[in-house]
């Protein structure tokens, strides 16, 4: 029975999986993991710096503020040239806020320099945000933004700079190419090699496709725990009914009733 279940589970993560794209975060976030290959070829293309080398890249880093709101950045990455890198994917127009791109610039900024350490020392620093649909509205493949002394129109170079990338400009120049193959849930329909390989390996390689579906049950334990939490709040439900809708243990859900803000 326990067996027959595991199958039918695995299954249904199967074509979760085969549904994923490269804008959907948590199947960006393998494909690019440790991946210096496939995030040089990103930020080449969106730079338009064809010799641009990654030096480091990490995923889901965690920035700690404990006077307030932590921050987790999708892709950091460095250059050669000391450059830092934010790579954000964004699917609602919600997350992808001006204010939020300066949030980051500014979280960043606060975890660089050492304390006593000259400003200068501050590196030159992209915030990317990468969106399903024009959020700035302007029509263009590309936004870039950066600040500028408004009386004599030049500019103030300050190292921080921040870019837009419409996910809905999908032509046949590189960047709009890139699009094409972040939306693509088929490996075969995609440009580029190395995001076709590394989309492929998640997706069809025994390995691959395991180590995604470890990732799927915890997005499922995640979505579950957010439905009882939703219902703890109501404060309508017996735990026995929130478990049984939820799908959660019992004692799983008197544990998240536990942690609810008094």
């Amino acid at each position: 029975m326990r067996e027959t279940a595991a199958k039918a589970a695995y299954f249904t993560n199967l074509e979760r999986i085969k549904s994923f794209r490269l804008m959907d975060d948590v199947f960006m976030t393998k494909c690019f993991e440790g991946d210096l290959e496939c995030t040089e070829l990103v930020l080449r293309i969106v730079m338009e710096c064809p010799d641009l080398t990654v030096q480091s890249v990490k995923v889901q880093s965690l920035y700690k503020n404990l006077q307030g709101r932590s921050l987790t950045l999708d892709i950091e990455a460095t250059d050669s040239t000391g450059r830092r890198f934010d790579i954000e994917v964004q699917r609602a127009d919600s997350g992808a806020s001006p204010r939020r791109t300066r949030y980051h610039a500014s979280v960043m900024d606060a975890n660089t320099l050492r304390p006593q350490e000259d400003f200068e020392a501050l590196p030159e620093l992209y915030i990317i945000f990468i969106t399903e649909h024009d959020v700035l509205k302007g029509g263009k493949p590309l936004y870039h933004i950066d600040r500028c002394i408004r009386e004599t129109e030049t500019p103030f170079d300050d190292g921080e700079h921040i870019l837009f990338v419409n996910g809905e400009c999908r032509d046949d120049t590189p960047l709009g190419l890139l699009m094409q193959d972040f939306f693509c849930t088929n490996p075969d329909d995609m440009h580029y090699a190395p995001l076709r390989e590394r989309v492929r390996y998640f997706k069809e390689n025994e390995k691959g496709v395991l180590s995604m579906s470890n990732v799927v049950d915890e997005i499922k334990q995640e979505e579950r725990e957010a439905v009882a939490e939703r219902l703890l709040k109501k404060g309508k439900m017996s735990y026995e009914e929130i478990a049984e809708i939820s799908c959660l243990t019992l004692e799983k859900v008197m544990n998240l009733a536990k942690a609810q803000p008094a």
